[in-house]
């Protein structure tokens, strides 16, 4: 065996896998597993330390490397493992030297790197010949987030925004260059530069944030896949307010709208938050309607779980039972959703029902707004 690796998380994680496996094998690491974690969610580390442990057990021989955005926030939780040789933070993980010693067998080799990813400015260049054992390439544009949603514990594992050649805060991307492009300016560019290439998607992103050129290029360019993933979290405003979202539930249906009027054949996912804390049932109805009320196909649900550092994790909470429940429902609510799709029935707003433009861009964007 050579180098294993095991990846949680997103698609950025995914990109960077590919990379550690480059670097680690260009120190000369050998018989190893490296495992890149997430952390947002506490469910999500406790998969990660099952992983390490089962992997220990499996394969006592092995060098096992910990990396990622939980090994960041929670260093101290994994330097305490026994089972782990290497804990490496989100900068360190990207380069060759913090596997060299390890690679070399040196005995008395610092076993924890993990540096202030508020300080790192520098940016990784680190493009993929390929993505071992995916038919999809990831291209990373930015990485890091500056908001502070009250629940999330990302920007501290991720760092402030930067630019890299997916994205932690997509729509972010370009604030901090020359200029300020926009992910709308980039998205026209590849796709005016690159006309060989078929398709296009973007990961996730912030509706708040998207601007007039992308929009542009939904409605213009059908290499832009129609499927847009949306960080909309909830659907009651006062919860938006406490998550210190810089949307509202009327943004949200607002844009679904406008993007259906460009892109009829558009399909929509968005991730939403179950039980956060202060949650009435009132509240958690308006999440459940706002399903509808965007017409979304597909939805990443996560149970509300605090992480410590985030405010939300100060505030009152719920029980349990009911984000369990809550949950529950909210999946099934996205499985009935996901199934009338698949089945061919229309899952647009009745309330924009014949309002879609016959034309992509019929109507200027300032009107589509």
């Amino acid at each position: 065996m050579t180098i294993e690796t095991i990846t949680f998380g997103c698609r950025l994680n995914t990109l960077e896998t590919e990379v550690m496996r480059n670097r680690a094998a260009e120190a000369g690491l050998a018989d190893a597993v490296i495992i890149n974690t997430c952390a947002v969610t506490a469910e999500a580390v406790r998969q990660a330390r099952q992983t390490i442990r089962r992997t220990r057990r499996e394969r006592p021989d092995v060098k096992i490397v910990v990396s990622g955005c939980a090994a960041q926030t929670e260093s101290a939780t994994f330097a305490a493992m026994e089972e782990v040789d290497l804990v490496l933070g989100n900068a360190e993980k990207l380069t060759s030297a913090a596997y060299r010693p390890l690679g070399l067998q040196i005995a008395d080799h610092e076993r924890v790197q993990v540096a202030d990813i508020m300080a790192v400015r520098e940016t990784a260049g680190h493009l993929v010949a390929g993505m071992d054992g995916h038919t999809r390439g990831f291209v990373q544009v930015q990485n890091g987030c500056d908001h502070r949603c009250t629940f999330c514990i990302i920007p501290y594992g991720r760092g402030p925004s930067e630019i890299v050649l997916t994205g932690v805060d997509m729509t972010a991307y370009g604030s901090d260059l020359p200029g300020r492009p926009t992910l709308g300016t980039l998205v026209a560019t590849i796709l005016k530069l690159v006309p060989e290439l078929p398709r296009l998607r973007l990961s996730s992103i912030d509706t708040i944030e998207v601007d007039d050129a992308l929009l542009r290029a939904i409605g213009e360019d059908e290499r832009l896949m129609p499927h847009f993933h949306l960080s909309l979290q909830h659907g009651d405003d006062l919860i938006l307010k406490r998550m210190k979202r810089r949307h509202g539930r009327a943004d949200a249906i607002r844009f679904a709208e406008q993007v259906r009027r460009l892109r009829p054949d558009v399909v929509l996912g968005a991730d939403i938050i179950a039980g956060f804390p202060t949650e009435s049932e009132a509240m958690f109805e308006n999440s459940l309607a706002l399903v509808d009320d965007c017409g979304l196909t597909h939805l990443h649900v996560f149970p509300f779980s605090p992480r410590p550092g985030t405010p939300a994790a100060r505030m009152p909470q719920l029980d349990a039972q009911t984000i369990k429940a809550r949950a529950a429902r909210l999946r099934e609510k996205g499985q009935a959703t996901l199934a009338a799709h698949l089945d061919g029935g229309t899952l647009v707003p009745a309330h924009i029902v014949g309002r879609t433009a016959s034309g992509l861009l019929a109507t200027p964007l300032a009107e589509a707004a």
